[in-house]
């Protein structure tokens, strides 16, 4: 098993109108590798972004079945993070790394 770098853990960016009304409470989403814990994201996150991490949650989200036009179809499972940011600090995502 091959150890996977800080940018291999933190996949994107999660950009919708949830996560965007999260931003002004310094909460910002990202999907994150299956394999992440809290403290790997915490510290690739401050490493990446050079911030203060205050708080991490993880969320499972599961492989469900979807049924579109008729057809059953499979809509893949990820794991994604909430990291809270210390007051003051923010992340541009417009920007990139």
């Amino acid at each position: 098993m091959e150890k996977l770098s800080i940018y291999d853990k933190i996949l994107s960016p999660v950009v919708t109108e949830k996560s965007t009304n999260l931003s002004e409470q310094n909460k910002i989403i990202f999907k994150v590798h299956k394999d992440a814990n809290k403290k790997n994201v915490k510290a690739n996150i401050e490493k990446i972004f050079k911030v203060n991490v205050t708080k991490v949650n993880i969320i499972n989200k599961k492989t469900r079945l979807k049924t579109t036009r008729g057809k059953k179809v499979r809509v893949n499972g990820f794991k994604k993070a909430i990291v809270t940011l210390k007051k003051g600090q923010n992340i541009d995502l417009t920007t990139g790394i």
